[in-house]
């Protein structure tokens, strides 16, 4: 299958006449693929990428994502925390060491008294700021979370269900917010349009469906992480041509995921194309409950047999690697799996046909795919491509296009919830950027809306596996169960593995400074604008 022609773009799809007009040297102009723009206060809508530019840019968790080291995985790195600890007499106790002398972006200081009703934000229903509208987003990252307490001054305390050994990296998704600045507000719809929090940036200004304007917070308690540009502008720019568009004429510097077909011409014109690995997957999440085909693992594993994936990568401009398993086989959780899925038609519809499906009863499958969004790279030609690749061996697929928005709705609720719409699998993808989101994507316990386990995938040996290592404090002995868990469930092909994008972006030749992480998070603080 050839390369997608580039689509037309209306240049009224652009960008409003405001943020047309001339811009200062040093304002970085990002095209974000969201169809619309990440809410700011704190709790980010959009998926990850509502984290990577609404969330680091404005707030800081108490631990943060290290980006200093670019050439591995990212992990931990203190944030609002100075460090962490288990409580060696009770598994069940995490203490935390708070940053001193924090400013929010109001001007008034960090307390531990803050950690403590940031928390209540979302887990409190008692509280007076209990933020009911977006608390159930927070829910996954704060579900292990039983009770939190002031120790004192400089200490805060949380308390799990059970142990759970991970629980920094949950935290690290959880943002804090000033008090005093939602006082001053009143509620939360509000607080969105002049929030404060800790981090680098702080929002000067929010144009509905428009832009999000940052400025460089001068006092970030992390001197050598003080924003070189004096402002960051993001816009919403869902179709991946419009991208382009903006960014050859002028009116963006950097855009997310670039039309794959575009990339050579970009990088003729001068563009700087930047890719890096990093744990995500493009994958379809199968309905394995008994109302779908796809409850047969057997059809699961025909669909991972059957997908031309080599083809896609192609289609993608090698922006993208074949995918074997919710992790890249890089990774040192892969480990080593039964199956290895390779491109086999002749398996494929062997093993349909065990199941009962053939050219004479094909395989009909209901999916819905979002049109654009947090990492679901170019959706509509990929997901043609998997449509017409499952037509060879009698796979015929119906696709159910929604907004961003409106799948990430889809998620947070079981496949097999009275009265909603029958759906076979849901096109997504996502980061899966450390061990607890492959817990709450796999973990029989994180079925929506307690997690992302909107497959209902339950395999008893891969809750055993994953519950042991997160009660267990020995990195060693809980990556050996973690990697068990992964072969496990790669052999089960809960989703339809299909690629793992390379974090592909396209940035102007006056953007300098910016070394690409091996993460979903980025670091845009050391970013400069030359002058034109």
């Amino acid at each position: 299958m050839r390369r997608r022609d580039l689509l037309k773009v209306s240049p009224g799809l652009l960008l409003a006449p405001a943020a047309r007009a001339e811009t200062p040297t040093q304002t970085l102009r990002i095209g974000m693929t969201t169809s619309d723009l990440p809410t700011t206060g704190g709790i980010p809508d959009n998926g990850s990428e509502g984290g990577r530019f609404a969330g680091y840019t404005i707030y800081d968790a108490l631990v943060n994502w290290d980006f200093s080291h670019t050439d591995h995985f990212a992990d931990l790195t203190p944030g609002l925390a100075t460090e962490w600890k288990i409580d060696p007499d009770n598994h069940l106790r995490w203490i935390f060491t708070l940053r001193q002398g924090v400013q929010y972006h109001d001007g008034t200081v960090m307390k531990a008294e803050d950690i403590v009703w940031n928390f209540d934000r979302h887990l409190n229903e008692q509280s007076p700021h209990f933020d009911r509208a977006q608390a159930l987003t927070y829910r996954p990252y704060t579900s292990q979370v039983k009770h939190y307490e002031k120790l004192d001054d400089t200490h805060v305390a949380l308390y799990t269900e059970a142990p759970f050994s991970m629980l920094p990296y949950l935290l690290s998704r959880v943002f804090m917010v000033s008090p005093t600045q939602y006082a001053k507000i009143g509620n939360w719809l509000d607080f969105q349009k002049s929030p404060a929090g800790t981090g680098p940036f702080r929002v000067t200004r929010v144009s509905p469906h428009v832009s999000i304007e940052l400025a460089r917070n001068e006092a970030y308690w992390d001197r050598t992480r003080v924003p070189k540009v004096d402002r960051m502008v993001l816009l919403p720019i869902p179709d991946p041509n419009t991208r382009v568009a903006a960014l050859r004429s002028g009116q963006v510097d950097w855009i997310e995921y670039p039309a794959p077909d575009a990339l050579p011409a970009l990088r003729g014109a001068g563009y700087q194309i930047v890719t890096k690995p990093y744990p995500h997957i493009w994958a379809w999440h199968a309905n394995n409950t008994d109302g779908s085909p796809l409850h047969d693992k057997r059809v699961r594993h025909a669909l991972n047999y059957g997908l031309d994936r080599a083809g896609l990568v192609y289609l993608l401009a090698d922006t993208a690697i074949p995918a074997r398993g919710p992790w890249p086989d890089t990774y040192k959780y892969f480990g080593h799996p039964r199956e290895h899925y390779d491109y086999n038609p002749e398996k494929a519809r062997r093993l349909l046909a065990e199941a009962g499906f053939g050219p004479q009863n094909p395989l009909r499958l209901k999916v819905q795919i979002p049109t654009a969004g947090s990492g679901n790279m170019d959706p509509l030609p990929m997901g043609e491509f998997v449509q017409q690749s499952y037509k060879d061996i009698a796979v015929e697929v119906d696709y159910e296009m929604v907004d961003w928005g409106t799948m990430l709705t889809t998620m947070r609720s079981r496949p097999d919830t009275p009265g909603l719409p029958h759906r076979d699998a849901i096109n997504h993808g996502l980061p899966i950027s450390d061990p607890t989101q492959f817990f709450l994507n796999f973990h029989g316990s994180a079925i929506p809306p307690n997690g992302s386990n909107w497959s209902v995938y339950r395999n008893p040996k891969v809750d055993e596996l994953l519950s042991e290592a997160f009660r267990s404090f020995e990195p060693e002995a809980r990556d050996g169960l973690i990697t068990q868990a992964h072969e496990l469930v790669v052999d089960d092909a809960p989703w339809v593995l299909v690629v793992h994008d390379l974090n592909p972006r396209a940035l102007s030749p006056r953007v300098k400074g910016f070394r690409q992480a091996e993460s979903w998070y980025q670091d845009f603080t050391q970013v400069t604008i030359a002058a034109r």
